[in-house]
């Protein structure tokens, strides 16, 4: 039997970079996908000549992106990646995803 003879702290600060690593992981690829899905759907619009930026559908999916960007930027910049450039560049974060990321979805209106 093999006995792990790092000092507790040391295996922490292991098993703590790991999770940060994997929730990046994680988070990226939500990025990815939610890009994923405007693009596609620009791409569905496009085809069809119906104006894609008007529609309260793609509006979603922008919100949608920008809060999964806000997310993995946050994660970054508490792991100590401070610079989210190179995120905007790597995922061809469009401007307007850009714009919105972090803006909390408005409040639903009901009929009270």
């Amino acid at each position: 039997m093999s006995r792990d003879l790092r000092p507790p702290v040391d295996i922490l600060h292991y098993e703590i970079v790991q999770e940060q690593a994997s929730a990046l992981g994680r988070m990226g690829r939500t990025l990815e996908q939610a890009l994923a899905r405007l693009r596609e759907f620009d791409a569905a619009h496009a085809a069809t000549g119906t104006a894609a930026s008007t529609q309260p559908a793609r509006r979603k999916l922008v919100l949608e992106a920008g809060e999964a960007l806000w997310m993995f930027v946050v994660q970054r910049e508490a792991s100590g990646l401070r610079d989210s450039r190179h995120i905007m560049r790597t995922y061809n974060v469009p401007g307007e995803v850009q714009r919105c990321m972090g803006l909390a979805p408005a409040p639903s209106k009901t009929g009270s």
